[in-house]
């Protein structure tokens, strides 16, 4: 049986492209404002029960929509990376695996200093303030956090990366260590003589098939998704609120930018490429980060843009892709630092060096467990404000405005991970500009190895 990568089955996925799911996106958008702006009780166009039963309603193809991307993350990230594993000699794992995840570090931390720097420089938080901050509940003060709790608990956090149940990190959706266990796992597949190891190979080629064919499904949601999350939410935090919120996504969206121009510099500097012809061969897959704000569901058209149009090795994406679809989310790094500091200045909250640097090494640990989802980065936000001692009440909020910055820094997070490509197969790519590895290839180089 031909070994067919992930990259192979993006064909469920390139009609939507083709058929401007971006456009219908922001339609979706438009329209979902609109309603909401209607059947907010503030029009007094309809009362606030029906409103309310409206935008219950409105909000069913995003919950479905979403569900279907959660049912399928994991076996999708856990074939994938098997994939992109055995496809790589052990020797080349060594060193390639930890350098990799050292420069996931790196682009992370350059991340949340653009977001600590911005959010000091523009204060979104002091807006929110002037006009009375968040409110807190009854049963929550803010205390401040302990400070030695992190330095402490360092050993333990190192061997808790381990899972000692892999069963129960699946079923609580503990990413970082479901993909700890799936390289741990497909490392041992490589030890393995090729026909003991053909079987699982043919079985992860099939989980990847089928996994491709639910995210298609689910992509046909998504205009009707975002239309009833828009519309949701403005029927129930009236357009008032929503402006007023606006500085702070701008300043969100600013940070983006600033994290955009600096993988720019990095493909120019390091990775030896034009920006401009890089940011030219990645449009769909941005597009469809935009149009999904899932990092998940755009893995195989991530895939095959880097291996087509950016010449990289497809032993390269196949590893670096799904991985950094898990850990590499710097786009989400800068929005949880963004959002903690506006939310301690919405809270009056002073924040000390110390405060500061604990907010960085847990931001750093939460981005890359985040889930490869939409909503994934306010899922873990809650820990990251109580690491710091800031109220959680004032999340609400953001949750609802989260949809819409979601598709930016998902656009920013995919951008990450093909800019690792590209610097990545720099290095350890081999004459991957000259000769693609098809699969065709894959299928004549295994049938040499076997000859001899």
């Amino acid at each position: 049986m031909e070994y067919r990568p992930l990259t192979a089955l993006s064909i469920h996925l390139e009609s939507l492209i083709k058929g401007r799911l971006w456009l219908k996106v922001i339609i979706g958008l438009l329209l979902g404002a609109a309603v909401g702006v209607l059947l907010n009780p503030s029009t007094g166009l309809v009362s606030e029960r029906f409103g309310t039963w409206i935008a219950n309603w409105l909000e069913l193809p995003g919950h479905i929509f979403m569900r279907l991307i959660q049912m399928i993350m994991i076996p999708l990230i856990f074939a994938s990376i098997i994939s992109g594993i055995v496809s790589n000699t052990s020797d080349n794992l060594k060193t390639f695996g930890l350098r990799l995840f050292l420069y996931f570090v790196f682009t992370t931390t350059i991340a949340i200093i653009i977001g600590l720097s911005i959010t000091y420089l523009m204060r979104p938080g002091q807006y929110v303030l002037s006009l009375g901050g968040f409110p807190i509940s009854g049963d929550e003060q803010i205390l401040p956090t302990e400070q030695t709790s992190l330095v402490d608990n360092i050993p333990m956090a190192i061997s808790n990366l381990i899972p000692n149940n892999p069963l129960e990190s699946i079923l609580m959706g503990e990413m970082l260590g479901v993909v700890i266990f799936t390289i741990i796992i497909g490392i041992a597949i490589t030890q393995l003589r090729d026909i003991t190891a053909q079987p699982i190979i043919r079985f992860t080629e099939a989980i990847q098939k089928i996994c491709m064919i639910i995210v298609s499904w689910a992509m046909e949601l998504v205009p009707f998704a975002v239309f009833g999350l828009m519309g949701a939410l403005l029927s129930r935090i009236g357009v008032g609120i929503f402006l007023g919120l606006g500085y702070y996504m701008a300043v969100v969206i600013i940070g983006l930018i600033v994290l955009m121009s600096f993988y720019l510099l990095l493909v120019l500097f390091i990775g030896k490429k034009n920006p401009l012809k890089f940011l030219k061969a990645i449009k769909e897959p941005q597009l469809l980060a935009f149009s999904t704000a899932s990092s998940a569901a755009v893995m195989p058209v991530s895939m095959k843009t880097a291996n087509e149009n950016l010449k990289v090795s497809s032993n390269i994406s196949d590893f670096v892709i799904p991985i950094g679809a898990t850990i590499n989310m710097d786009g989400t790094a800068l929005f949880q630092c963004v959002t903690t500091l506006f939310m301690a200045q919405a809270y009056g909250v002073e924040l000390s060096m110390v405060n500061l640097i604990l907010i960085t090494a847990t931001v750093v640990a939460a981005s890359i467990g985040t889930p490869a989802i939409p909503g994934g980065g306010v899922i873990i936000l809650a820990s990251v404000l109580q690491s710091a001692g800031i109220p959680v009440d004032g999340l609400i909020v953001i949750i609802g405005i989260d949809r819409i910055l979601g598709m930016f820094r998902t656009v920013v997070n995919v951008t990450g991970d093909l800019t690792a490509c590209i610097i990545f197969n720099r290095f350890y790519g081999s004459h991957s500009e000259v000769q693609p590895i098809t699969p065709e290839l894959k299928t004549v180089m295994v049938n040499e190895k076997k000859q001899y």
